[in-house]
């Protein structure tokens, strides 16, 4: 019996109960899905439900005992015994897997003249099943090494490392951790691991295995192009491009824990707008309701909340309000929410999946009727007071003790669908907004999984600590979150754990941090800032009442640094026609608006080795200072010629240069001849730097 079978658009390969399917799906893009168990559909994970016609028609066929399905620049080959490879356009080798077994009674790859048998006695399969229950398996996909090769993407890590090549990864979301598994090799193809189970990934020396926890099938999807900036596009096309960023909410966002008063929010945003510094954003942040799951503002400390937001908008404020997924057994929506099973329950033990402030559970909003009921909630107690920018919180979501197997959703145990909680978190604001009418969305949120750019996902990068280390692992953060396909990203300026607003060491620490926030998507402040205030009662109706931090607005370090934060406020403000192309191009392409040096240089090899510098946009190349101290720096700079923003002088590229970075000026050159204006003199005291060419 031939185990091959050749369809219009696809591969099938079958033989004693085990199956794969490679189709067609997107612009030079295949997707793969095995399995030892029988084929019951498949389901869309991050992709869209396209099946990829618009891409052409790939083209299929047989030599001998070998299958092959080419579309576009992608070409996967499949032999009589089910192992796989992918082929460039070229004919190059872009991923293989890794089989170490037995059988030598077959030819497989031809390499040249060469014909390449695979003879070991390990007994190692590329694809592996080992059957947990009865309708999942823990799975391993092993990929062989390849040598030289450099990784990016996977989303946000608490690590330096922007090459993810030698790195272990967990799939897994945890606050300050977002796996969205999309990586995109040097070599010129992009990998989604469309599978939303908790695992991990090693991109070891010796190979790359990539392991789900429990899950019915083996799929993933791959794209081959000639530049990252065309695989990203690829994968865009296949899960979706993030909305249009509203014009508004490209200035300043200000936001601190906590305001713990309506009067006190409105204070706040009148001393801006008294002090003539544009304010875009202001946000009331979480334990304004009476209690977890009332998604509500409590009327003793917010009476009044229409009102409230009138007045914002009046000062050309938009104000955003912070939504968590938890519930406590005391809140008026409790015993609705587990009379109709939209709570997600645990195993074993007790109900209790978190305990900060209360007992409660979270919402399953894997559930269609449990982000029905949220957004309805949300709508009838935020939405018709005015407000259409929510702040989804513990998203992840954060249990106390993450038991990943002890939990099961709506859509599947945790370990086999949790990485996709996320997504549907900011699907259930996104698709009520939309019926709404409402088409620039932003859902401000703690985590993300692929595909939860199309759902208006702006992911910041959650609780980490005020140090420098702590910065410079952001920055690494937000590019690979960008070659995630993730395009919208932000962090607290200063970091969110500590930072006494009276300490020089922080105020460098904010100084370096905002003025490098100035070159990413979002500007905004957040942070628990010391010395804390205890609340005046830790009680109230019984229920215990949050703390709040000390001032966290830009003239809250003292004059030096608020005349420093106030200049770069002003830049960003002068940018905003600049960032609003780069908005432009991630919703329409899905382009990230941070990006490594290689994405718009990558025909030059030291681009690829740089990870302390980046490109914002195609015209603004940024060295973020990212340590204590440091008053100069060397900067790379591509061939071509290049304009100091703040001195205006002229920079031949070509090599590296010592930049001057006294604590007041971030190394920022502009491509010449490129189209953006700005104006850094109002910020450096020196000359204007306008359009460049002019």
């Amino acid at each position: 019996m031939d185990t091959l079978v050749l369809e219009t658009r696809a591969i099938t390969w079958s033989y004693n109960g085990d199956w794969l399917r490679i189709e067609a799906h997107g612009p030079d893009g295949l997707r793969l899905r095995a399995s030892t168990f029988a084929d019951g559909g498949a389901a869309p994970g991050a992709l869209l439900e396209q099946g990829g016609a618009e891409a052409g028609d790939p083209v299929v066929t047989r030599c001998g005992a070998i299958a092959r399905i080419t579309h576009g620049r992608i070409t996967a080959e499949v032999d009589l015994q089910g192992r796989v490879r992918f082929l460039n356009a070229r004919g190059d080798l872009l991923l293989e897997e890794k089989w170490r077994q037995r059988d030598t009674t077959s030819k497989f790859w031809t390499v040249g003249t060469d014909e390449v048998r695979t003879i070991s006695a390990l007994g190692l399969a590329g694809r592996e099943f080992k059957v947990i229950d009865g309708d999942a398996a823990q799975i391993t996909v092993r990929f062989e090494a390849k040598s030289g090769e450099r990784l990016y993407g996977m989303g946000q890590y608490q690590q330096p490392n922007l090459d993810l090549a030698g790195c272990s990864l967990e799939l897994a979301q945890r606050n300050s951790q977002a796996s969205v598994p999309f990586v995109v090799s040097s070599h010129g193809y992009g990998f989604l691991w469309n599978m939303p189970a908790v695992g991990e990934v090693h991109f070891a020396a010796n190979g790359a295995t990539w392991v789900a926890r429990a899950a019915r099938e083996i799929d993933y999807w791959i794209t081959a192009a000639d530049s990252p900036a065309e695989i990203l596009r690829n994968y865009a096309r296949v899960t979706g491009t993030a909305p249009m960023m509203p014009e508004f909410a490209l200035g300043l966002w200000q936001s601190k824990l906590r305001y713990r008063t309506q009067e006190e929010l409105l204070s706040v945003a009148r001393d801006y707008h008294a002090r003539g510094i544009p304010l875009a954003v202001i946000v009331a942040d979480f334990f304004h309701w009476p209690v977890q799951g009332d998604w509500r503002f409590d009327p003793r400390e917010w009476p009044d909340p229409a009102a409230m937001t009138a007045e914002l908008k009046a000062m050309g404020t938009e104000l955003l309000v912070s939504i968590w997924p938890t519930v406590d057994h005391r809140s008026e929506n409790y015993l609705a929410l587990v009379e109709k099973g939209y709570l997600v329950r645990a195993r074993r033990g007790l109900d209790v999946q978190q305990e900060f402030l209360g007992n409660t559970r979270f919402i399953d909003v894997t559930n269609p009727g449990a982000r029905a009921f949220l957004w309805d909630t949300a709508k009838r107690n935020y939405r018709e007071q005015g407000v259409r920018l929510f702040w989804l919180d513990e998203a992840e979501p954060e249990y106390s003790v993450y038991d990943f197997d002890n939990y099961r959703y709506h859509g599947g145990s945790v370990l086999s669908v949790g990485n996709a909680y996320p997504l549907h978190f900011a699907q259930a604001f996104h698709d009520g907004l939309r019926a709404e009418g409402e088409t620039e969305i932003v859902n401000l949120i703690r985590c993300a999984w692929a595909g939860s750019q199309r759902y208006g996902a702006l992911v910041w990068s959650g609780d980490i600590h005020c140090s420098f280390e702590a910065m410079r692992n952001q920055l690494s953060a937000g590019l690979n979150m960008g070659l995630a396909g993730i395009p919208w990203w932000t962090t607290d300026i200063g970091g969110f754990h500590g930072g006494h607003i009276d300490d020089p060491a922080f105020h460098e620490l904010m100084i370096r941090w905002f003025q490098w926030a100035v070159f990413t998507p979002v500007l905004r402040m957040h942070g628990h800032r010391d010395p804390i205030t205890p609340p005046a009662a830790p009680f109230r109706d019984g229920v215990a009442q949050c703390d709040t931090g000390a001032g966290n607005e830009l003239w809250s370090f003292g004059e030096r640094v608020f005349e420093v934060l106030r200049g770069y406020a002003g830049l960003r403000e002068r940018l905003r026609p600049y960032v609003a192309t780069l908005m432009r191009a991630a919703h329409e392409h899905g382009d990230p608006l941070m990006r490594p040096m290689f994405y718009d240089y990558p025909d030059d090899p030291r681009c690829w080795t740089l990870d302390d510098q980046y490109m914002f946009g195609p015209d603004l190349l940024v060295a973020p200072v990212t340590a204590a101290g440091v008053r100069e720096r060397s900067v790379y700079l591509p061939q071509g010629n290049w304009r100091d923003a703040w001195s205006g002088e002229r920079v031949e590229g070509g090599g590296d240069i010592a930049c001057p970075a006294p604590v007041e000026r971030i190394p920022v050159f502009i491509r010449e001849g490129a189209g953006v204006a700005t104006a850094f003199a109002e910020v450096s005291g020196g000359p204007v730097v306008g359009r460049i060419g002019a």
